[in-house]
């Protein structure tokens, strides 16, 4: 099955599209890991499950900048709207359906009508992402699990980039104990001779959800400033 608009099918697809633009002798990036990180917990009984939801520009302003992430540093521009490929979703039958559901318009997907995202590359040739979503804590809970654990319960699948078969494969890796809620996994991209690493972790604190993704090291450089940045008050 194909559907329409990446970026509702599956976190993390923007790579597997930046993929297939690559070079075969790409180097592959080695993950790392933390050694002081627990799990997303059970239950959602953080205190702040009532705070209000900020706009999409409230959002913006708080992504990262050049000025906060250091040298070397530059923005790349933003994707322009309608712009993905067209994806197909093969060997995971639960990311095809929630591809599906996203497609239709009938939710699914990380579908948030406030949301924010820049992404950035370094002259190291690392590239990190930061999106930013804003809702109710539990619809930001469970969107946010259903997505994570689709992909983590597929350890293996293969997606189709406009002509470009890409293979995938997850791990679910412990995450920071920060905010109320956390994922992380990373996501091996293979195709064409090249690996690709990407390590992805999203933060739920209150209602804002933050997800870094990228070369591992930059976003275990980074998280704690994003998440520092994205619920600071006054």
């Amino acid at each position: 099955m194909r559907h329409r608009t990446a970026s509702t099918i599956v976190l993390g697809i923007t790579a597997a599209l930046a993929l297939a633009g690559c070079s075969p002798s790409a180097a592959p990036t080695t993950p790392s890991g933390s050694d002081s990180a627990a799990q997303r917990p059970d239950d959602k009984g953080d205190t702040k499950q009532n705070a209000v939801p900020m706009t999409s520009a409230q959002l913006r302003e708080r992504l990262l900048n050049v000025n906060d992430l250091g040298t070397g540093y530059t923005r790349k521009p933003d994707r322009p709207s309608g712009g993905d490929a067209d994806v197909g979703v093969s060997g995971c039958p639960a990311l095809d359906e929630l591809g599906a559901d996203a497609a239709t318009g009938s939710g699914g997907g990380l579908d948030f009508p406030r949301s924010a995202k820049a992404a950035f590359a370094h002259s190291s040739g690392g590239e990190v992402t930061e999106e930013l979503y804003s809702d109710a804590a539990g619809k930001l809970s469970d969107g946010t699990s259903r997505i994570f654990d689709a992909m983590t319960g597929c350890p293996s699948y293969q997606v189709l980039a406009g002509s470009t078969p890409i293979d995938i494969t997850t791990q679910e890796i412990p995450a920071p104990r920060l905010g109320d809620e956390r994922w992380s996994h990373l996501l091996t991209f293979s195709s064409e001779g090249a690996d690709i690493v990407v390590k992805q972790t999203a933060i739920r604190d209150g209602s804002v959800l933050l997800i870094v993704s990228g070369s591992p090291a930059l976003v275990d450089r980074h998280l704690d400033t994003a998440l520092a940045k994205a619920t600071a008050t006054g």
